[in-house]
């Protein structure tokens, strides 16, 4: 039987409130942006307790599994990195519960998704480029600290051994993954084939239900985590 791996993407990642731009030119002109029809991406809001609780029960009803990549830190206004475990606490024990339970794998989603310091809303332009985290451009040494911190956030609430990176938006220099193997995230996941990838907004704005009709348009398959490698 062919396998295949469900992933989400961008849990706890403060984008979905900043990443605010228009794919049309014009429609990045102060408010339009936050509109319809010129608005493209953010904000919307985090998936709460329930939607998790949903989200597992439909797991364990499909025999489904789910690697979900968590942004380690909530990067506000004012710069400041909240980690997950604090600013989603409920969120992050229901997690928690089904990690140890099977149904997810816990995955590396970088510390804050963004370039911070220039993730806000900008009055005239989109700011969609600095919505990624391990550019050429930023010091390597600021790489290693935020992967050392997320590696940190994650493993020591979660409790147990994160190995799967899936950097924000694909963007990754060389040096992070180098030394993102040195921590021990020993699998990249991108776009690799057998891999459903989506984000928390599929959910926040069709509800669980979405990822159920998901699973079942592939239960001819089976159902494995990202970390397994022979996909």
């Amino acid at each position: 039987m062919k396998k295949i791996a469900f992933r989400m993407d961008d849990v706890g990642a403060s984008t979905k409130q900043f990443e605010v731009y228009s794919k049309s030119y014009f429609g990045n002109f102060l408010f339009l942006k936050y509109i319809y029809p010129f608005k493209a991406w953010a904000p919307y809001r985090e998936l709460n307790e329930k939607d998790w609780e949903e989200i597992t029960v439909i797991l364990g009803k499909y025999g489904a599994h789910l690697t979900v990549a968590i942004t380690a830190a909530w990067v506000d206004e004012k710069n400041d990195l909240i980690p997950f475990p604090e600013e989603f606490p409920k969120q992050a024990k229901v997690l928690k519960e089904a990690s140890k339970n099977g149904l997810v794998e816990i995955a590396n989603h970088g510390l804050t998704h963004c370039v911070v310091g220039r993730h806000l809303p900008r009055l005239f332009l989109s700011n969609r480029k600095y919505h990624r985290e391990f550019y050429k451009f930023l010091p390597e040494d600021l790489i290693k600290d935020h992967l050392d911190k997320s590696q940190k956030i994650l493993e020591d609430y979660f409790e147990t051994k994160v190995i799967t990176f899936v950097p924000p938006g694909n963007v990754c220099t060389d040096f992070a993954k180098e030394y993102a193997m040195q921590l021990g995230l020993s699998i990249l996941s991108g776009r690799e084939k057998n891999t459903f990838a989506f984000h928390d907004r599929d959910i926040v704005l069709n509800g669980p239900e979405w990822l159920r009709e998901k699973i079942i348009g592939f239960r001819n398959k089976e159902f494995i985590i990202v970390k397994v490698k022979d996909l």
